[in-house]
Formats: C-alpha cells, sequence, structure tokens
C-alpha cells in the first residue's frame, strides 16, 4: 500500500491507479459539475445572501485542495509491490495487536496513508507513535510506542497480513 520515506510515498499499482482516476475525475468531471452549479447560483441574484452560491464555492475550495493533495502525491509516488505476507509488520498491512499482552483487549488496523482510510478498518500512519512503534516487529514480538503523555505502552503483535482492499 503505502511507505513514506522523506516525499516519496510508494504505493502498489492498483492504489495508484485509484488515485489517478480520482484526480482525473476531479479535473474533468467534477470541475465542469462545480462550475455549472456556481453559474446555476449566481443566476439567482444577490450573492451576499446565497446560500447555494456560498456552498458552491466551499466545495469547489475543497475540491481543489484535494486536487493539489493528489497531485503533489502522485508526483512523488513510487510504484511497488504490496508487502510480503512474511508476519513483519509494513506500510499496507492490516496489524492486529493486543495491550499490555492482553489479548482481550486488541486493535486490528491498516497501516497506511490516510489515503486509505476506509470505514471498513481504522487506518494508522506509518509515522503516527503506535506505527513507527510496531513497524519492523513481526507476529508474536512486543512493540513499544511512546503515548501523547510521554509515558510507554507495551503491545504484542498478533497478526500482520496484507492489506486486499
Amino acid at each position: 500500500m503505502t511507505q513514506t520515506s522523506e516525499n516519496v510515498t510508494w504505493l502498489t499499482q492498483e492504489a495508484y491507479n485509484k488515485l489517478k482516476d480520482e484526480l482525473e475525475y476531479l479535473t474533468g468531471p467534477a470541475r465542469t459539475e462545480i462550475a455549472a452549479k456556481i453559474a446555476a447560483a449566481r443566476e439567482e441574484g444577490d450573492l451576499r445572501e446565497n446560500g447555494g452560491y456560498h456552498a458552491a464555492k466551499e466545495e469547489q475550495g475543497k475540491q481543489e485542495l484535494r486536487v493539489r493533495q493528489l497531485t503533489q502525491l502522485l508526483e512523488n509516488a513510487k510504484v511497488g509491490e504490496a508487502p510480503a505476507a512474511d508476519g513483519a509488520v509494513a506500510p499496507g498491512m492490516v496489524v492486529t495487536i493486543a495491550f499490555d499482552g492482553d489479548e482481550d483487549d486488541t486493535l486490528t488496523f491498516l497501516l497506511a496513508s490516510r489515503e486509505y482510510a476506509s470505514a471498513d478498518v481504522e487506518t494508522y500512519s506509518p509515522q503516527s507513535p503506535l506505527g513507527s512503534g510496531v513497524m519492523g516487529h513481526k507476529v508474536g514480538e512486543d512493540a513499544e510506542y511512546e503515548l501523547p503523555n510521554g509515558r510507554t505502552a507495551s503491545v504484542k503483535i498478533l497478526k500482520a497480513e496484507p492489506y486486499s482492499g
């Protein structure tokens, strides 16, 4: 999935294609649609009290921000293979951990950039305290990471499997 090293983002071919398709949609049909919404709202009259116009302009701003994010991400992307299913925690893996070795208190998450955040599984960045703490550890190993209060927490890696999307 994704591994960020300085300004380089590693993507699988599938992930790269998905993001490229989103960028093409946003810079083509989506721009046309938002321009039409703005034009239609503009024709309604006084722009100071036109909620539809302001909503459309705000939507346009968010869309253009996403275009800039995707453009930068894809410019710095390196396409590679999905991580190996060797039990080692790496970006693009779905990881299950147990807090303080308590196998009843677990968390399963995708270790990837926020570009992959989905409703299916919680996503943690490889640069987050938890993400960087578990990175490189193998199933069965303990890992530590720093909590916001400065203390250290211990987790046990229960599972690490490539994300299948």
